[in-house]
C-alpha cells in the first residue's frame, strides 16, 4: 500500500518532471536539470514558502502578548495554550506553516535523489522507461558530469560545502539576535531562555554541519539541491523584508 502511495504521489511525477525537464536541457547536463527541477518545485511551493516567512514575521510582534499571557496564567498550561492559539488566529498566523513545507520536501527531495541514483532500480544514465508517463520521451543523451566538472552521481566536497555556507547564510537571515545573557549577582537559572538561547545556537550551527553532512554523505544531487534551493530561499527573505512592516519586529543579525 505504501509503495503505491510512494510511486503514485511522489516518486513517479518527480522522475517524470526531472526527466522531461532533462529532455529539454541541452546536452543532457543532468546538473541543470537538477537545478531547473529544484526552482520549478521552489516556485509551486512559493505560496506556502511565503506564507512561512510571514509567519514568521508576525510571530515577532506577537512576543510581548504571549509573554503577557503566560505571565497572567502562570502555571496553568491549558488556558495559556487556549489564549495562545487565539492569539495566533486573531493575527492570522498559522504558527506550522514552516513545519508544513518542511515536511512537504522531504519526499521530494528523496524522490529526486532516487531519480538520479536508482531510478525505480535503473540509475542514470539510464532510463526506466517503464515509469515514464506516455507523454514523456526518454532522452536521447543524458550527460552525468554537471557543466563538465562534477559527477553529479558521484560525492562532491565543493557543492556540499557551498551548500553548508549559504544554509549558515540563511539561518543568520532568518533567526533573531541572541539576547546578551543578564548579568546579576547571583545569576538565575531560566529554563524558557536557555532552552531558546539553545535552540538558536543549534540551529546556527548545528544545522548548516548537517546539511552539509547530508549533501557530502549522498551525492552531489543532493548538495546541488540544497546550495539552489538555499540561495532561493535567502532571495526570497530580502524579497519579504521589502514587503512586510518591520517595525516592532526584533532586529535581524
Amino acid at each position: 500500500m505504501f509503495s503505491i502511495f510512494w510511486h503514485l504521489f511522489f516518486f513517479d511525477p518527480i522522475y517524470n518532471l526531472f526527466i522531461f525537464i532533462l529532455n529539454h536541457v541541452r546536452g543532457g547536463d543532468v546538473g541543470i536539470a537538477i537545478i531547473l527541477l529544484t526552482i520549478l518545485i521552489k516556485v509551486l511551493l512559493l505560496p506556502l514558502s511565503l506564507r512561512a516567512a510571514k509567519t514568521q514575521y508576525a510571530m515577532h510582534t506577537l512576543e510581548p502578548e504571549l509573554a503577557r499571557i503566560k505571565e497572567t496564567h502562570t502555571g496553568n498550561r491549558e488556558k495559556i495554550a487556549k489564549e495562545t492559539m487565539e492569539a495566533y488566529k486573531n493575527a492570522g498566523i498559522n504558527p506550522f506553516a514552516s513545519i508544513l513545507l518542511t515536511l512537504i520536501q522531504i519526499p521530494i527531495l528523496i524522490s529526486l535523489y532516487f531519480s538520479v541514483s536508482r531510478g525505480g532500480g535503473v540509475a542514470l544514465p539510464n532510463i526506466n522507461t517503464a515509469l515514464l508517463y506516455a507523454f514523456v520521451p526518454a532522452p536521447e543523451t543524458v550527460d552525468m558530469i554537471f557543466l563538465g566538472i562534477v559527477d553529479i552521481a558521484a560525492k562532491s566536497l565543493p557543492l556540499a560545502l557551498l551548500a553548508g555556507i549559504t544554509q549558515c547564510m540563511h539561518t543568520k537571515l532568518t533567526l533573531p539576535v541572541l539576547a546578551p545573557r543578564e548579568e546579576t549577582a547571583e545569576p538565575k537559572s531560566n529554563f524558557k531562555d536557555d532552552f531558546a538561547r539553545s535552540m538558536q545556537i543549534q540551529m546556527r550551527y548545528v544545522m548548516p554541519a548537517v546539511i552539509f553532512f547530508v549533501a557530502y554523505r549522498f551525492s552531489a544531487t543532493i548538495a546541488l539541491y540544497f546550495l539552489i534551493s538555499n540561495i532561493i530561499a535567502i532571495g526570497q527573505e530580502y524579497v519579504v523584508r521589502r514587503h512586510i512592516p518591520t517595525q516592532g519586529l526584533e532586529k535581524k543579525s
